[in-house]
């Protein structure tokens, strides 16, 4: 019986935590970013919480996610999540504990951009 190999060639997500504090991995080549977005299997409600925090108690801009904006996509509440998610977390100064939002952050180190929609970075 054959065996499935799956492979990620380019995502590695680094999330090393205990009782709430992350520890820092620096597995990422120099010059190379770092993107919070929401883990996968994060229920709706935590993602919403996420959205409303963002996006009304901090110096965030959400406009980027509102209709209108370059990642506006009100089917995908993951996506819009993980945009705002970022935002913070690049406003922050890319502090891993700033993408933690109650276990739903995970850092990535493959830009989650698609198509017209780019997640920021801040060198």
């Amino acid at each position: 019986m054959p065996k499935a190999q799956i492979w990620f060639p380019f995502i590695i997500l680094l999330c090393i935590s205990s009782v709430g504090s992350f520890m820092r991995v620096n597995a990422q080549a120099p010059g190379q970013g770092s993107w919070c977005v929401a883990k996968p299997g994060t229920p709706i409600k935590q993602l919403v919480k996420n959205l409303n925090n963002v996006c009304s108690n901090s110096s965030v801009h959400c406009e980027v996610v509102s209709e209108g904006g370059a990642c506006y996509d009100p089917i995908n509440l993951y996506n819009s999540a993980s945009v705002v998610m970022n935002l913070y977390y690049q406003n922050q100064g890319r502090q891993y504990s700033k993408c933690d939002f109650e276990g739903s952050g995970i850092i990535s180190v493959t830009d989650p951009s698609y198509e017209c929609c780019i997640y920021d970075f801040a060198k």
